[in-house]
């Protein structure tokens, strides 16, 4: 779907909208691979590094912010 790149570039908002489709589809991936066989398998493995890239980038930004906000008061 999303290059890492891509990604980066995101505002969170987006990121956040990706982030809940992702996890939707990757719900509906399990789920259809307990009831059935699925068309292409390696879907699923797709959408977890999705999702892991996802909160990999927002965590990442989250610790930026924070050193950010922490760096002026030390000056």
């Amino acid at each position: 779907m999303s290059s890492l790149s891509e990604l980066r570039e995101m505002s969170n908002e987006q990121m956040d909208a990706v982030l809940k489709e992702a996890c939707k589809d990757l719900f509906q991936l399990r789920i259809k691979a307990q009831t059935d066989r699925l068309d292409v398998p390696s879907e699923l493995k797709r959408n977890r590094k999705l999702v892991a890239q996802i909160k990999t980038i927002q965590r990442q930004r989250e610790m930026e912010a924070e050193q950010a906000k922490q760096a002026p008061a030390n000056s």
